[in-house]
């Protein structure tokens, strides 16, 4: 195992099984950029840290499921399902926060860091957002044509 693997290994762990912001911020270099689907770009070690922050309160005793896992040379990915229940707070991108929806949430993603010296420098993530904010309930109903 190579060290982009070891690094997003912990990084998995620190955002579910385990939820530390410390080994999160740790884990990634203080001028590491990120790519999300419901933040877009976050620059810098802080604001992505804050955006697993958000994450772990939203769904604190969440869960990864492995579907896949590479690593190329510095480049570690992921594919599989983030699982848990809504049960903190959930940070829009617009800065308005909802209340739990208590709803049990199952989506498949793909993470991509490329690591550097111990520390993950690039870190890309997918999921459907569509897809998460339906099973949290909270988009309207399907309308018929």
């Amino acid at each position: 195992m190579g060290e982009a693997r070891e690094v997003m290994d912990r990084l998995t762990d620190a955002v579910t099984t385990h939820a530390d912001l410390k080994v999160i911020g740790e884990l990634y270099a203080e001028d590491a950029v990120a790519f999300t689907p419901d933040e877009g770009e976050l620059r810098g070690r802080d604001n992505i840290v804050e955006y697993w922050r958000a994450m772990t309160e939203a769904v604190p005793e969440a869960t990864f499921q492995p579907l896949h896992s590479y690593e190329v040379g510095d480049t570690a990915i992921d594919e599989g399902f983030f699982s848990g229940r809504n049960t903190g707070p959930l940070e829009l991108p617009n800065g308005e926060t909802l209340p739990p929806t208590q709803k049990e949430i199952r989506i498949r993603g793909v993470d991509i860091a490329t690591v550097r010296d111990g520390r993950i420098v690039d870190y890309r993530l997918y999921f459907d957002e569509m897809d998460f904010l339906g099973q949290l309930g909270l988009l309207p109903p399907d309308e018929p044509f």
